[in-house]
């Protein structure tokens, strides 16, 4: 009987620390979610100003609100050994655990869907882009400097900028410039006059470039993925055998207050 109620108290801490874990988690989603809404420095502001993006911001505070949430009725039903908390505290994390596994999916199969709507959106930054230095100019003209590419898929995205097609100068974007086309000084912002009609340019898409780094940083992400879901099968197996000994040791208590 000892070593039985060892056990269940080493399990009650385990899910009460899973769960602290988990409300960190949780956490982090949410400051992720209102950073991204509220960052003005960094090339974020370049995709803000879409309504999906800002939709998406919401969608990840509210998901993240959630796993706070749970977790504090997981820490409840731990400490005090509330069988029908647990109980709960296991059926949402399994259908947690689902949904993510039907959005995974879903954005697998649905991945050139995404792409266009991501295209669609940079489009509409690029054909606005006026070369006056605003946050979401400053942002692009980042993205295209750091990860030297031009364009979201190449540099005939930019074929439709108002600046570009008005002028009567064979204009192009300064930050998009390949360096090692070029001598002497350079801008890496608003837009340089080409001395040919062929502009002295990258030839690689951001798309393309974003592609290499997630294929680059692809295990961090995958570790990522699959620590998270193996947290959630094993807060799940604390709950369900923590529910099992509070109902066959008659801990069903509620504590009053």
């Amino acid at each position: 009987m000892t070593m039985g109620k060892g056990c269940m108290t080493a399990s009650k801490y385990f899910l009460f620390f899973f769960n602290l874990i988990f409300f960190l988690f949780g956490a982090v989603i949410v400051g992720f979610g209102f950073w991204i809404l509220l960052d003005n420095q960094t090339f974020i502001v370049a995709l803000k100003n879409s309504t999906d993006v800002k939709l998406a911001c919401y969608i990840l505070i509210g998901v993240g609100t959630f796993p706070i949430l749970i977790s504090f009725f997981g820490c409840l039903g731990a400490i005090y050994e509330v069988r029908s908390l647990l109980s709960l505290y296991f059926s949402v994390i399994l259908l947690i655990l689902i949904t993510q596994f039907a959005a995974g999916a879903l954005i697998y199969f649905q991945k050139d869907v995404v792409n266009e709507q991501i295209s669609k959106v940079i489009t509409k930054v690029l054909d606005k882009y006026s070369g006056n230095s605003s946050i979401t100019e400053q942002a692009w003209d980042f993205i295209q400097t750091n990860m030297e590419c031009c364009g979201w898929i190449d540099r005939t995205d930019w074929s439709g900028n108002m600046v570009i097609v008005n002028s009567s100068q064979l204009l192009f974007p300064c930050s998009c410039q390949n360096i090692s086309l070029i001598s002497g000084n350079f801008s890496d912002s608003g837009f340089c006059e080409a001395k040919t009609p062929d502009w002295p340019v990258y030839d690689v898409g951001c798309a393309a470039s974003v592609e290499r780094w997630l294929l680059t940083n692809i295990g961090v992400v995958l570790g990522i993925c699959l620590g998270v879901t193996l947290l959630e099968l094993l807060g799940m197996i604390l709950s369900i055998c923590l529910c099992r000994n509070v109902h066959m040791e008659d801990y069903t208590k509620v504590p009053k207050y």
